[in-house]
């Protein structure tokens, strides 16, 4: 027993001599200048096309009247999350590209930490949501307009953002009440929960169960959510009598089953994992690919096999389309 107290009094005296952290280095992918200086342009190229790309479409969805329905208002709100996803890492990484100072302060990485986390969380429920939209679209299409009104879809969406934020808050208080005294070098480009837990000087046991469950108990709701949805999408399918009809929801439902995929895989592969198979260096790849690429992706996908995106594209921008549009805008 005394033995004990003497190593947590020991303990005491070494958490009160140590200095902790006030801000933290970014160390990021390498300290060799042409390797930084061909990602700073390769991550610009892929920042501007997600701002390009996730912006136009919530543009398009708000001008043109024909995508006024809650298909594509989930979609405008997927894109507008993309693109906050995307901005809360990308011009901070950016600038460490170009600078000598990758220094990050401690409520910015904390600030970093909760956004991140809040803006991917709630596009994971939002991927469920539009799942069970395309459920009651295609399996009872004459009470769509009824089971989806307004009020519906808007809760939909606001359930999403609270479940984000809470689950971000969870993350962000458990992490940054760690203390962080024996090194500020996070070999990241960003603060995320895997690579502050690894240079914590705390003991992290129940962070990384925390983080294990919180995130599995999101995925696997909103995995059975979509599952659920597209096996009844499914049966709809087989009963369908119209090779049309059975073309025109594969199309609609193929976009969104693959950026499911590919969105939930990062996911799964990055943080449900046992923690001694955890390679910072491949999960930071892993991390940028989630954050960065996927919200670069998502408009290639949801608009290059949707007709009604390419038709809505053809009315905008179309000469006649944009003379009409300044026209009553302007009257």
């Amino acid at each position: 027993m005394s033995k004990v107290i003497s190593d947590l009094d020991s303990y005491r005296i070494q958490r009160k001599n140590a200095t902790e952290v006030t801000m933290f280095i970014l160390m990021g992918f390498t300290e060799n200048f042409n390797v930084q200086m061909f990602l700073f342009f390769l991550f610009l190229i892929i920042y501007l096309f997600t701002l390009v790309g996730n912006l136009g479409l919530v543009l398009l969805v708000i001008v043109d009247s024909w995508l006024h329905n809650p298909m594509y208002y989930f979609l405008s709100v997927l894109s507008f999350l993309d693109t906050c996803y995307s901005s809360v890492i990308t011009p901070n990484m950016l600038v460490n590209f170009l600078s000598e100072n990758k220094t990050i302060s401690y409520l910015g990485c904390a600030a970093q930490m909760f956004f991140t986390v809040t803006f991917g969380t709630t596009e994971s429920f939002l991927l469920a949501a539009m799942a069970y939209d395309r459920y009651v679209a295609i399996y009872n299409p004459l009470l769509y307009a009824v089971s989806m009104a307004p009020r519906v879809y808007a809760s939909l969406i606001i359930a999403c953002y609270v479940g984000g934020i809470l689950h971000a808050s969870v993350h962000t208080v458990a992490t940054f009440s760690l203390s962080f005294c024996a090194s500020n070098e996070i070999r990241h480009v960003c603060c995320d929960i895997p690579p502050l837990l690894d240079i914590s000087c705390s003991d992290t046991h129940t962070n990384q169960l925390l983080l294990f469950y919180f995130v599995s108990s999101v995925e696997t709701v909103t995995i059975l959510i979509v599952l659920i949805s597209y096996g009844f999408i499914l049966l709809a399918i087989l009963r369908m009598h119209s090779a049309e009809g059975r073309r025109k929801v594969f199309s609609t439902c193929g976009s969104h089953l693959t950026g499911v995929s590919i969105y939930h895989g990062t996911i799964l592969f990055m943080y449900l994992r046992p923690s001694s198979s955890y390679a910072l260096d491949h999960d930071m790849i892993v991390s940028i690919f989630y954050t960065i690429v996927i919200p670069m992706l998502n408009p290639i996908i949801y608009s290059l096999r949707n007709k009604d995106v390419k038709k809505a594209i053809k009315r905008v921008f179309g000469k006649k389309g944009c003379i009409n549009k300044v026209y009553f805008s302007y009257y």
